[in-house]
């Protein structure tokens, strides 16, 4: 009975974002986990930009022109950017996600791996098509 008194305790302690990120190897359905809830964030947080944005469109020919006078702002194009990857990434892992909730046969390491590049792809070869609409390559 002595033994297991004097038998240090293990310790749990929070690890911040930094080991998650640098420290562990996590697999690539785990990052694009992480990239999925970021997103999210990303696309809650900008909401009254977006729906300003949407307003100034909508409103009147003079507000249009406000609207295309502050999108063709580099900094503004950029952020728009980001927030279109992050609408087009959460788009993504979210069907992935309905997938594999409606398919347990997908619930595996090889096919969480799979799906996970599917998604990473997509969102960036559409992200990429988004860019250069945006910076008029087309």
């Amino acid at each position: 009975m002595a033994e297991t008194l004097t038998k240090p305790r293990r310790q749990f302690k929070n690890i911040g974002l930094g080991q998650i990120l640098f420290v562990y190897r996590l697999p690539l359905a785990g990052r694009t986990s992480i990239l999925h809830r970021v997103s999210g964030v990303l696309l809650f947080v900008f909401l009254p930009f977006l729906l300003y944005l949407f307003e100034q469109s909508l409103t009147s020919e003079t507000s249009f022109g406000v609207f295309k006078a502050v999108l063709s702002n580099v900094i503004v194009k950029i952020i728009v950017l980001v927030l279109a990857w992050a609408f087009l990434h959460h788009f993504c892992a979210g069907i992935r996600y309905l997938v594999m909730d409606t398919n347990h046969k997908t619930v595996t390491k090889q096919s969480g791996r799979s799906t996970a590049v599917v998604v990473l792809v997509v969102s960036l070869i559409l992200t990429i098509a988004f860019a250069l609409k945006l910076f008029g390559a087309f």
